[in-house]
């Protein structure tokens, strides 16, 4: 039986996936001989915290050390760039409705790669909070975070859904005995498409089916 429901935030809550790419883009405009390569690592690493990304970007794209000093900087600006426009930005669709009709039949939870105080704020801000259980973001991966949900809340593995966009959301459930529902805009590439997984939708309202079988029994 599920009891709970993990859902990243970006791409499955909200339509925020595209405000993050631009985000990447305007940050590293300095560099636009780089910008493309950027913005391909972001999107092909959906999930993955900003900070990581950072790190790798400077790492294996830019060549230059970077110091904690210039993270902080690099993340304080990222912030400033996303967070009015995640705050206007539309929801998934069916994810409100889905919220608000199923928050007090299961116990949901986003675990998100966005910094914890910053997904805090926005979920706070858009007034989602009686939603959810509980906030896990960055700078910790996915894979820990979702074992973080199963240790605090005393879950068993067979209990619990991920749904998340990205390769690392399908991670972090899989290294942890989850299952995993991938979510794929209509315009977007699967990137499950090599993957093993039960079932792909295009927005939230494929989630509340996919709930509606499986509480009627149905084997999926």
């Amino acid at each position: 039986m599920i009891k709970a429901i993990l859902f990243d935030f970006d791409g499955v809550i909200l339509e925020s996936m595209d405000i993050k790419t631009k985000a990447f883009a305007d940050l590293f405009s300095d560099y636009p001989e780089y910008v493309e390569q950027i913005v391909k690592l972001h999107i092909d690493n959906g999930g993955m915290s900003r900070f990581e990304k950072f790190k790798i970007i400077y790492k294996s794209i830019i060549k230059k050390p970077l110091s904690p000093a210039e993270m902080e900087l690099l993340n304080k600006k990222f912030s400033e760039y996303v967070y009015q426009s995640v705050l206007d930005c539309p929801f998934v669709a069916g994810s409100y409705e889905l919220l608000n009709k199923y928050h007090k039949e299961y116990l949901f939870f986003v675990v998100s790669g966005t910094p914890q105080e910053e997904m805090i704020s926005i979920v706070k801000e858009r007034k989602l909070s009686g939603f959810f259980v509980n906030i896990y973001g960055s700078p910790e991966d996915k894979t820990t975070l979702v074992a973080k949900v199963l240790r605090d809340y005393k879950l068993r593995p067979e209990e619990v859904l991920f749904i998340g966009d990205a390769i690392n959301d399908y991670e972090g459930a899989t290294n942890n005995g989850v299952e995993f529902i991938g979510r794929v805009r209509d315009k977007n590439i699967n990137p499950f498409i090599k993957l093993k997984i039960k079932r792909i939708i295009k927005n939230l309202f494929g989630l509340e089916q996919y709930l509606k079988e499986i509480s009627n029994g149905e084997k999926i």
